[in-house]
């Protein structure tokens, strides 16, 4: 037997774990949020200027408020990673570096994990001239120069997202003649003409700057320098699910590896619900007010799953009702 037990473990402590929490004290659930890296994604956000009640604020605190908010509802907020998840009958079993944990029901937030150039100084540049999104950042660059990598759909949403604000826009690919974007969003493109620039069979070799990003430097010459200045650089080569765990219960996946799931946040999975950047629910569109929305939409299914006839836990005399859980 597990020496911890919840009712609902938390696996990520981005906007959907958080959010998530909020939802599950509010409804008098025993909750725990584990998180690997706090505030996912977010926190390297420079400036967040599209979530609800603030007209700007910094990735990092965004998630500061969230978790104080789940703590103040006695939400504890750890750190640290579940290395295994397993079934145990009707619930689940969290492995981690200092033990394991038992719960009814489980929400995974993990996200995803962006690509990345792999190259020196990408680390230190970030969210000091180097972004991976163009929806949550270009707003920063209005009357700048930036450029975009990538040739995919993403990359060319992100440039005639960023085309409103920016006033030149270098669209960096690797691709030798073409992009792999929609047929309406690169006839969208062509709408901006010389605004959007872009540099076929190229890549980005090196990063270059100490405290932010100053130019790039590229494979081969555009315009006979091959070095280009830039205000900003945005890297949109896709992203990769982070369903290590989701696949160790046999929960679905897509063709691209994001978790299957219906409306309410549930998988094929009994009592196992993911919300966040992980799941396909929103397509390509993953924005922290929709992983906090998802997050508390898969709290609510928890709840109601523990209350309304989930079999009890090994772990557990009798199963849990709603009577008991505002006991507690």
């Amino acid at each position: 037997m597990p020496k911890e037990t919840v009712d609902v473990l938390i696996i990520g402590s981005g906007a959907a774990g958080l959010s998530a929490g909020i939802y599950a004290a509010r409804y008098n659930l025993k909750a725990l949020i584990i998180g690997e890296e706090f505030g996912g994604a977010t926190t390297t956000a420079w400036t967040v200027e599209n979530y609800p009640g603030y007209i700007s604020i910094d990735g990092f605190d965004l998630m500061m408020k969230m978790k104080e908010q789940a703590q103040a509802l006695g939400v504890e907020v750890r750190d640290g990673k579940v290395t295994e998840l397993r079934k145990e009958g009707d619930c689940f079993v969290g492995v981690t570096d200092k033990g394991e944990i038992g719960a009814t029901t489980i929400i995974l937030a993990t996200g995803s994990a962006r690509r990345k150039l792999n190259i020196p100084n990408e680390k230190e540049l970030n969210g000091k001239g180097i972004h991976y999104c163009t929806t949550c950042d270009s707003p920063l660059y209005k009357g700048k120069t930036i450029g975009i990598v990538g040739g995919g759909d993403a990359s060319v949403k992100g440039a005639n997202l960023a085309a409103q604000f920016a006033k030149k826009i270098y669209l960096i690919t690797r691709r030798a003649d073409d992009l792999r974007g929609e047929p309406a969003n690169l006839e969208t493109m062509k709408k901006f003409g010389a605004t959007i620039e872009i540099v076929f069979d190229t890549q980005v070799k090196a990063l270059n700057g100490k405290d932010r990003l100053e130019s790039i430097t590229l494979t081969k010459p555009l315009n006979g320098l091959d070095t280009l200045v830039l205000d900003g650089l945005f890297v949109e080569i896709g992203a990769e699910p982070s369903n290590t765990l989701a696949k160790q219960v046999g929960v679905e996946l897509d063709t691209m590896g994001y978790v299957e799931v219906d409306p309410l946040m549930r998988t094929n999975v009994t009592g196992m619900y993911v919300a966040g950047d992980v799941t396909n629910e929103t397509g390509h569109f993953k924005q922290d007010i929709v992983s906090a929305s998802q997050g508390s939409i898969a709290a609510t299914s928890a709840y109601e799953h523990i209350t309304t006839g989930a079999p009890a836990c090994h772990w557990h005399a009798v199963p849990a009702t709603k009577e008991h859980l505002s006991s507690h």
